[in-house]
């Protein structure tokens, strides 16, 4: 995505011809049509080049770019995507297999998740995957599968450092967590890696996500690469893989601001030399999910029904929070916040009113959009809810009232 794009509204990413949504050169109308049934996902794959060769640009040409399936895992974008970054980073056995599928070296996936089965860490080391280790008995138990398999166990150290990404949506590191290894724990986890004979590649160091603040991201990169570069005089070999997570954050509600990452570009090209000299071995990774799909998707769903309830305007739709639960809010919101909604076949629509968008289910927590200003609608208009590219499907309760699943597409 270009820079002036990437200060519009999020909806603005669309175009929009006449009076409807366009999508991957599509209107929405015709989508909708060829998808065959509503609700459904839809996902534009110029816009997922465009925003991998947005940070691409702005990052130093040596780091390497990974995409973390867990936040969009659908094979068609995984398969996209898989042309265009330098790795990839699954939380599961059903993850590995879809990276496994796409072009990329197995020698280029590495497995992340504070819960992995003995059947899980047995496929990664036949798969010849990087595991990041999170406890002993992860380390203890692929240890046993590498000896039986007679295969040597590729493996980083996920650590839980010291510190939190500030701002984060999202802390994944400091404090207690259930993510990775206690800083404090890590030397003795890195001895017993050296001892087993293991292939150690490095270290993950993960802080926190969907983070808007381009000085909390900077601050916590520096603290990463000094942790890295305390630990690497415990390492039992060269670190060749430095995986510092990613960090980077998507606007969704008013108020929040794309993330500019040109200073952070800055910072990491400061760092590039020091991490020669100290690292000379290291591939420097940043792991990318929300921040290289999020924009790139949306849900669209329809009105089937409008009803007034003591003054109050509804739009009942055939999708919802089973579909899309963080745009319902719960999916983390402490206070809930509308997603950035339309009506898509009615884009140029003047006459507007303020209504409630709800979804099928039998709970009020099924809401897409509360008391929000919109083109006015009637049943068989096409709701769109912008920013779905990530954390929508595979993160919602699709079994809930056992409503048919949407579909998927990538136009």
């Amino acid at each position: 995505m270009n820079d002036a794009k990437a200060r519009h509204a999020p909806q603005e990413q669309f175009p929009v011809a006449g009076n409807c949504l366009q999508i991957g050169g599509m209107s929405l109308n015709r989508l909708a049509q060829r998808v065959g049934k509503t609700p459904f996902y839809a996902y534009d794959r110029d816009l997922l080049t465009a925003r991998v060769q947005h940070v691409r640009a702005c990052v130093p040409d040596e780091i390497h770019v990974h995409y973390s399936v867990k936040a969009n895992p659908m094979p068609a974008v995984v398969q996209h995507l898989a042309g265009m970054v330098d790795g990839l980073d699954v939380a599961s056995a059903g993850e590995l297999k879809i990276a496994l599928d796409t072009p990329i070296d197995p020698d280029h996936v590495s497995f992340a998740g504070p819960a992995k089965t003995e059947s899980e860490l047995s496929q990664a080391v036949a798969a010849g995957i990087v595991l990041s280790l999170e406890s002993e008995r992860q380390l203890e138990c692929v240890a046993r599968i590498g000896e039986a398999l007679g295969i040597t166990p590729k493996v980083m150290l996920r650590i839980n450092p010291d510190f939190e990404l500030k701002s984060s949506g999202m802390k994944m590191g400091g404090g207690a967590k259930q993510f990775g290894v206690d800083v404090e724990r890590a030397p003795a986890l890195l001895e017993s890696i050296g001892r087993l004979g293991m292939d150690f590649r490095g270290l993950h160091i993960f802080s926190g996500s969907q983070c808007l603040n381009a000085d909390a991201i900077m601050e916590a990169q520096s603290r990463t690469f000094e942790l890295a570069l305390r630990l690497a005089d415990f390492a039992p070999q060269d670190i060749r893989m430095l995986n510092i997570g990613g960090g980077f954050g998507i606007p969704y509600f008013p108020g929040e601001r794309p993330l500019d990452l040109r200073p952070i570009g800055a910072h990491l090209e400061h760092w590039m030399p020091h991490l020669k000299s100290d690292l000379p071995q290291a591939r420097v990774i940043i792991e990318l999910g929300r921040y290289l799909v999020g924009e790139a998707g949306i849900y669209v769903t329809r009105v089937i029904e409008r009803k007034e309830s003591r003054g109050q305007v509804f739009l009942i739709t055939d999708g919802g929070m089973h579909h899309h639960l963080a745009a319902s809010g719960n999916l983390g919101q402490v206070i809930r916040k509308n997603y950035p909604v339309a009506v898509g076949n009615k884009m140029a629509e003047t006459k507007r009113e303020v209504v409630t968008v709800t979804g099928p289910l039998c709970t009020p927590l099924d809401l897409i959009a509360d008391k929000m200003e919109l083109a006015r609608a009637e049943p068989g208009d096409l709701i769109v809810v912008f920013q779905s590219g990530a954390y929508g499907l595979t993160a919602s309760p699709t079994g809930f009232l056992s409503h048919p699943r949407p579909g998927e597409v990538l136009v």
